[in-house]
């Protein structure tokens, strides 16, 4: 309302380089949301044989249009591009995903205030997410499989923040005995992108479970598709307290936390003060 209130129309920039399925399926999830509420949307694709150069002109296209409020690129990039070095090129007052190297050392140092970083999409909505069911995190275990920028790692510093208070233990696919490290813990985020990974022998009974992974199972035949796959097997759903099913469950939030960093950073550039809660 304080944005449209001066006018202001918020614009959120997609980069997507190639076909990828369930990149298409997202970005397409997002520029509805953005008709939703109101949202311009500004798309940039490219096909699946650009090359380094051509996709850091299309972050330098995003970085100068004034229309453009914030953007991200979409992951994963084709195989053999740098996307450390793609995603260092974007501006980082426009980085709506929070990857920026440096938002991502802010996020590390804790800043807050005017100064705060916009957060990772996946991991603030998880966050949400787990607070809206009831769930606790202070003084909770959790383990959390999965060293992925987008979602792993960043997990991690925001959980163990003292607005948060959690205890993490960050696992991933090398991790020796993973089972122990799993059934000891009150909440699992399974971020590791493997097929039914987690099953139920790995799970405490009653502990909370978020699947966040995404693989992709066989393509069926009739359709042309392949099904989105979570890292928990079905069988963990038995043994949980409570769990998000994937997909449906923290997919919507991503989306709805990648709005509120373009909202977000729109008042910031319009000089009004930021009510994001966390």
């Amino acid at each position: 309302m304080a944005l449209a209130a001066r006018g202001v129309v918020p614009g959120l920039g997609t980069l997507l380089v190639g076909e990828d399925p369930g990149s298409l399926r997202y970005v397409a999830g997002k520029s509805r949301d953005c008709a939703d509420i109101g949202i311009r949307c500004i798309g940039e694709h490219l096909p699946a044989s650009a090359g380094f150069e051509e996709i850091a002109a299309a972050v330098g296209r995003l970085n100068a249009d004034p229309v453009c409020t914030a953007y991200i690129v979409q992951l994963p990039l084709p195989e053999g591009i740098d996307e450390a070095a793609i995603l260092e090129r974007v501006d980082p007052a426009k980085d709506a995903d929070g990857l920026h190297p440096r938002n991502l050392g802010r996020l590390v140092l804790d800043v807050s205030g005017r100064s705060a970083p916009p957060l990772p999409c996946t991991p603030h909505g998880i966050l949400h997410l787990l607070r809206w069911a009831g769930v606790d995190w202070k003084g909770k275990n959790v383990c959390v499989v999965g060293r992925g920028i987008t979602a792993g790692r960043p997990l991690g510093l925001l959980l163990s923040r003292r607005d948060v208070d959690a205890t993490v233990d960050l696992c991933h696919t090398g991790t020796a005995d993973l089972a122990e490290h799993t059934r000891r813990a009150d909440i699992v985020v399974a971020a590791a992108g493997q097929e039914h990974f987690i099953t139920a022998d790995m799970v405490k009974p009653g502990a909370v479970l978020v699947d966040v992974g995404v693989s992709r199972g066989p393509v069926n035949p009739v359709t042309g598709r392949s099904r989105v796959q979570g890292d928990l097997d079905p069988g963990c759903y038995e043994v949980a307290g409570a769990y998000t099913p994937n997909p449906g469950g923290v997919g919507p939030m991503t989306r709805a936390m990648l709005l509120e960093n373009v909202v977000s950073i729109a008042e910031r550039a319009a000089g009004i003060p930021a009510c994001r809660g966390e």
